[in-house]
């Protein structure tokens, strides 16, 4: 999801801009020239350190401003389909729930949300499963997983990017500790057979044999 990469690209510096603090100027005019962009289409550029000016600057004609070509650290993220995320419900629509995770947002149709069917109270920021009575609303934690992918490079914020918990071990952080906790409730009781870590039964241990007594020689 996250990770870092060296980038190398170039920033204009506009005539008001230059001055002795160059490397200060360079620093801020790349943030606000990289950060929030999309990098080859699927990378997201969250943040950048360590801006490096490359020899000297150029000046096209007819332009005021300084090119100066530059090397910087970014930290991307990069979302893949089929990932699991965990990310918090941020809006309550009647076509589902946006979840944000990371710096992207998410949507959980309503068909991808539960097992059951759903009423929607969008007034109260609220959804709620018919029969299971599980809810759930804006501020909620979940865990998802990434069905489908479409980032837009003019506005990532806007990216279409769908989201399900139809799957288990997935669905709001709440249910599936629940859901875990049950599991572990029907599980073996004391006195049932032995397993290992895999879960398979272990053979029955033999009782070691009584030692034979020693008989002292008449």
């Amino acid at each position: 999801m996250y990770y870092l990469d060296h980038q190398r690209d170039v920033v204009r510096i506009p005539p008001e801009r230059l001055g002795p603090k160059l490397d200060t100027v360079l620093t801020e005019l790349a943030q606000q020239q990289f950060e929030g962009k999309l990098v080859d289409g699927q990378n997201l550029t969250v943040m950048i350190k360590d801006v490096t000016p490359i020899g000297e600057g150029h000046i096209i004609h007819g332009d005021g401003g300084v090119y100066q070509e530059v090397e910087y650290e970014a930290l991307l993220f990069r979302p893949e389909i089929q990932e699991v995320v965990e990310g918090t419900v941020v809006e309550i629509r009647k076509f589902g729930a946006f979840v944000r995770f990371g710096p992207l947002d998410g949507l959980l149709h309503v068909s991808q949300i539960m097992d059951d069917r759903v009423n929607i109270d969008e007034h109260n920021q609220r959804l709620v499963g018919v029969e299971t009575k599980k809810d759930l609303k804006v501020g909620y934690k979940v865990r998802a997983r990434v069905v489908s992918l479409s980032l837009s490079e003019i506005s990532p914020r806007d990216s279409r990017i769908g989201l399900t918990m139809r799957q288990p071990g997935l669905g709001r952080l709440e249910w599936i500790a629940e859901s875990h906790k049950k599991a572990e409730d029907k599980g073996p009781k004391k006195g049932g057979p032995k397993r290992d870590a895999a879960g398979k039964v272990l053979p029955p241990t033999k009782a070691a044999a009584p030692a034979t007594p020693a008989v002292k020689p008449a």
